[in-house]
């Protein structure tokens, strides 16, 4: 089991701003775009963070050691349930029982005996890409199109896998049934199980002429354009999920997911924190003391203006609220973090010198 709070360096009773915090140090640490970086290190911090800062994810993760959705402490997701009567036992507290007669288990794990035929032609498999975006996109959103090279459905046959002027006729090696019986001898007797037949894989008819542009698979090699929507505020490393835009299935079978990971340029002038952004200026005393504003620049573009009070911190940086990153959803933005190094002047003329005796003795 993956312990998500040692790979933070957070206890397990840590509040949300602790493990917010925690993250950010860490990923700025261990940025793979970074001198010195670690990208393995950077996909297991992001990883725990995602579950730790979603309240339910972290529940799940606390009470079973997952934060999958597809299992409740050790039960199949949507078996918690099921009753299969007789048989005792079964999955978490139901036991078996409620589904019905002996007919209709068979058909719930091998087809059922002489019934409709069931197709087991293969699904698509699910596929991963990369897509790079800048900051500026992932701060404002934005619609970004490309290409992969995969299995698509076959043009020529639209996927059947035959020529359909030429018709199909009754496969021979299951006699049309689409399932075909099949006996084995074990040391407690002999049993017989009955499975989808390997030669028309279940729909009991094969095509009287094989396409040729697929081979009969209904499926071949191609390009596939996918058009995905970047959210606002998304965060590097996150995966979009595209359903049906993965691998052709074979003879119309569903088709695999697409799962789009998607990497954040590093920006010349801003870093990221989070929902915040962090940059650095240098700033005259001067001007400090005359109270002169700081233009600082934005990520939507443009500049903003804020005046540095003369009791500030300057170890600390300047937050300027409500200036940083689209939250995702749309819930605001984070702040602005101004790191600001002090410029002194060179030499002061006799005259300035003067005004700052007077200054200090005014204090």
């Amino acid at each position: 089991m993956k312990d998500y709070y040692k790979a933070l360096g957070v206890t397990k009773s840590a509040t949300e701003e602790e493990i917010k915090k925690a993250y950010r140090k860490l990923a700025h640490q261990h940025h793979p775009d970074k001198a010195g970086g670690n990208e393995e290190k950077f996909k297991e911090i992001n990883e725990a963070y995602q579950v730790l800062s979603d309240k339910e994810k972290r529940s799940r993760y606390d009470r079973f050691g997952t934060a999958d959705q597809g299992f409740r402490g050790g039960v199949p997701h949507g078996w918690e349930n099921v009753d299969f009567g007789g048989f005792g036992g079964g999955f978490g507290e139901h036991g078996f029982g409620g589904v019905g007669d002996i007919n209709d288990i068979f058909e719930t794990f091998f087809g059922g005996f002489g019934g409709k035929p069931r197709r087991t032609y293969h699904h698509g498999s699910d596929l991963e890409t990369k897509e790079e975006i800048t900051l500026e996109e992932a701060f404002r959103g934005s619609k970004k199109e490309f290409s992969l090279h995969t299995f698509i459905p076959c043009s020529t046959c639209k996927g059947e896998g035959g020529d359909p002027k030429a018709g199909t006729s009754s496969c021979d090696s299951c006699g049309g049934r689409g399932e075909v019986k099949e006996e084995k001898k074990t040391f407690f007797g002999a049993f017989a199980q009955v499975k989808v037949c390997d030669a028309c894989h279940g729909s009991g008819t094969l095509p009287k002429k094989v396409c040729e542009a697929c081979k009969g698979g209904g499926r071949v090699k191609g390009e596939r354009k996918v058009a995905v929507e970047i959210i606002p505020g998304i965060q590097d490393g996150q995966i979009i999920q595209v359903k049906g835009m993965g691998e052709a299935g074979q003879h119309k079978s569903p088709a695999g997911d697409l799962y789009i990971r998607v990497r954040v340029k590093p920006h010349q002038e801003f870093e990221r924190e989070g929902d915040d952004l962090a940059v650095r200026r240098e700033v005259n005393l001067l001007d400090v003391l005359l109270g002169k504003p700081l233009i600082i620049p934005l990520i939507e573009g443009g500049t903003y203006q804020v005046e540095i009070p003369t009791s500030f911190n300057f170890k600390d940086p300047f937050r300027v609220a409500s200036k940083g990153m689209s939250r995702v959803g749309g819930y605001g933005r984070g702040d602005l973090l101004v790191d600001l190094t002090l410029k002194f002047p060179k030499k002061l003329s006799s005259r300035a010198k003067e005004l700052l005796r007077e200054i200090e003795e005014g204090i």
